[in-house]
């Protein structure tokens, strides 16, 4: 059966409730689910804990959330990017659970495998570590992370068939196929959807198994920081000179 919403509007705005736990792929602004969550900041749900790497820049995606005070705490590796999460975070309006890199992941990836909890050695002897339990392996100090599981996933893939097998694009995979594994529910907007087949069986990063629910991606792309190299000199130009 196809998972491609007529509604993905009020198909999402039924699974959301206040207090509620979201998590959501991207870092910055690349691969974030903007379309979804918009969605969510148009509904007007509060009280989130919100799970996701870092938050974007200010007025973009999850940012749009702290603007509308819907954001109550957050599960992030980084906030440097955006100027209202730090000013939210330093005058106490959002509580912040600063959670390593590798260990966020990891606390997903968990989530959706079934495993409550395990040990890793990053974060031992730091405030990370604060009200953790720890155990000794092999003469090492190892701190106990708990899984995350969210009452709601929210993931961008660049490609995605009609029963929800996804397909991200080189650095947009980044987070979302962890975010898609640890949600309950799990809503998916995808730029290109094509017919069931229409994904090689290798090329699929997230199986349908952990989708829900798929839209078509309506918000284009944005970058968040434009670099650009030097081009290298042409052979013409070089003969020229010469």
């Amino acid at each position: 059966m196809s998972k491609v919403s007529d509604n993905i509007e009020e198909e999402l705005r039924s699974a959301l409730f206040d207090g509620m736990t979201i998590a959501a792929g991207g870092f910055g602004l690349c691969g974030i689910p903007s379309t979804l969550i918009d969605i969510v900041r148009d509904s007007g749900v509060k009280g989130l804990t919100v799970v996701s790497n870092n938050l974007a820049i200010d007025g973009e995606g999850l940012g749009k959330l702290l603007e509308g005070g819907q954001i109550s705490k957050v599960l992030a590796s980084y906030i440097g990017e955006n100027k209202l999460f730090m000013d939210q975070y330093l005058s106490g309006a959002v509580e912040v659970e600063f959670v390593p890199q590798g260990t966020l992941a990891e606390r997903m990836r968990a989530g959706g495998a079934g495993i409550a909890a395990f040990y890793t050695r990053t974060g031992v002897g730091t405030a990370i570590a604060e009200g953790k339990p720890t155990e000794e392996f092999e003469g090492e100090t190892y701190l106990m992370e708990r899984a995350i599981i969210a009452d709601v996933s929210l993931v961008h893939a660049h490609t995605s068939d009609v029963d929800g097998n996804l397909r991200y694009r080189l650095a947009a995979r980044n987070f979302n196929p962890v975010a898609a594994q640890c949600g309950k529910i799990t809503f998916a907007e995808a730029e290109h959807i094509v017919d069931r087949g229409g994904l090689d069986p290798d090329d699929i990063h997230t199986p349908c198994v952990f989708i829900h629910h798929l839209a078509q991606a309506l918000v284009p792309n944005k970058i968040e920081q434009v670099i650009n190299r030097p081009r290298p000199e042409s052979t013409t130009d070089a003969l020229q000179e010469v």
